[in-house]
C-alpha cells in the first residue's frame, strides 16, 4: 500500500572551518553574484533553521541554512541524504514531520562525507527512523567512532566529536540504492574526506523529469601547515580531487545541490523569488570548475612557500 501523507503544517555566527572551506564558494557559479535572497543569508550557521521545501518532485530540502540535507520520497517508503549538525539532527526530523511524512518511512539514510557538519545528526535521526545508514568503506571509521580519521587534513582543527552512528551497512563504491521504485546512484567522490560521496536520481513533476545531483564538497581543506603537494602525505587528497573534479563534472544533473548551499547557490535559486534559474545542466561542470580553480590555487600557494 502507497504510504500517506498528511497535508503539511503551515533561526549566526559561521564556524571558521566553513569559512575557510566556502571562501570563494558563493563565487563557484558566477563572478559577480547579485545581493543575497532573503531566504537564507550566504553567511548562515550550520544549525540555523530553515524552513522545509520543495526543490523538484519528490525531492525535498530539510536541512538548516547552512547544511543541505535532502528526503528523497517514494510510495514504497523513502531515503534522507545528510543529518547536518548534532543539533541540527531533530530539526530535520521534525521538518519532514512538517511535510506530512513520517519518519519512521524512511527506509535509507546515506551521507554525503563523514565530517560533524554533515553527519552529526545522523544518530538522531537513526533513532527516530529506525533507518540504516549505508556508507562507503572509507568513511566508516569516523562514523562508526563520531570523530574524524586520524587521515584526514582537518584533523589538526580539532572539530569535535559527534554522536557515533550505531547501524551502518557497507556501501559499494558507484553502487545503486533502491527502496521500491526509487533508484538513487551513488558516486565515489573522495578527496574532501575519505568517504566523500555524491548522488544522483530523477524527479519527476507530470511529464517533466530532471536529473537529480547532491554533489558533494569539493574544497582541499587543511591547515596552512598541511602540504597537498607533499608525496609523503598518504593517502594522496589532492589525487583523489583530481578524479573527484571529473566524476562530478560528468554527473548528470539538472538541478544541483551541494553539502554547503552556499556553494552551489541554492538560496538565489530556491524559494519565492529566486534569482538564478533552478535547472542548469552545466551546474555540476562548473561546480567541478571551481573546484579545481580552488585547489590549484592552494598549490601554487603550497609551492611559493617551500623554501
Amino acid at each position: 500500500m502507497p504510504l500517506m501523507r498528511t497535508p503539511p503544517a503551515s533561526r549566526h555566527a559561521v564556524p571558521a572551518l566553513l569559512a575557510l572551506a566556502l571562501g570563494v564558494g558563493a563565487a563557484a557559479v558566477q563572478a559577480a553574484p547579485p545581493e543575497p535572497t532573503p531566504n537564507c543569508p550566504d553567511d548562515a550557521g550550520w544549525s540555523d533553521p530553515s524552513p522545509p521545501r520543495k526543490v523538484f518532485g519528490n525531492t525535498w530540502y530539510v536541512g538548516t541554512c547552512g547544511i543541505s540535507a535532502l528526503l528523497i520520497t517514494g510510495d514504497d517508503g523513502h531515503v534522507l541524504i545528510d543529518g547536518a549538525t548534532p543539533e541540527a539532527g531533530p530539526m530535520i526530523v521534525e521538518s519532514i514531520r512538517s511535510l506530512g511524512f513520517d519518519p519512521k518511512d524512511v527506509r535509507v539514510l546515506l551521507n554525503t562525507h563523514e565530517h560533524i557538519d554533515h553527519a552529526g545528526g545522523l544518530a538522531a535521526i537513526q533513532q527516530a527512523t529506525g533507518a540504516p545508514l549505508r556508507a562507503r568503506r572509507p568513511g566508516l571509521i569516523a562514523l562508526r567512532k563520531g570523530d574524524m580519521d586520524m587521515r584526514d587534513p582537518q584533523v589538526p582543527f580539532r572539530m569535535p566529536g559527534f554522536p557515533p552512528v550505531p547501524v551502518i551497512e557497507t556501501l559499494a563504491d558507484n553502487a545503486e540504492v533502491r527502496v521500491g521504485d526509487l533508484v538513487i546512484q551513488t558516486h565515489a567522490t573522495p578527496g574532501h574526506s575519505l568517504g566523500g560521496t555524491s548522488f544522483t536520481w530523477t524527479s519527476c513533476e507530470g511529464t517533466t523529469c530532471h536529473a537529480m545531483a547532491f554533489a558533494d564538497s569539493l574544497s582541499a581543506v587543511a591547515p596552512d601547515t598541511y602540504r597537498f603537494s607533499d608525496p609523503a602525505n598518504s593517502p594522496a587528497f589532492a589525487t583523489m580531487l583530481r578524479g573527484t573534479f571529473d566524476t562530478v563534472a560528468a554527473l548528470p544533473c539538472d538541478i544541483l545541490v551541494s553539502p554547503h548551499p552556499v556553494a552551489s547557490r541554492l538560496w538565489y535559486r530556491l524559494g519565492d523569488a529566486p534569482s538564478e534559474p533552478l535547472v542548469d545542466a552545466t551546474a555540476c561542470k562548473r561546480y567541478a570548475e571551481a573546484g579545481a580553480r580552488r585547489l590549484d590555487a592552494r598549490l601554487d600557494t603550497e609551492r611559493q612557500a617551500t623554501p
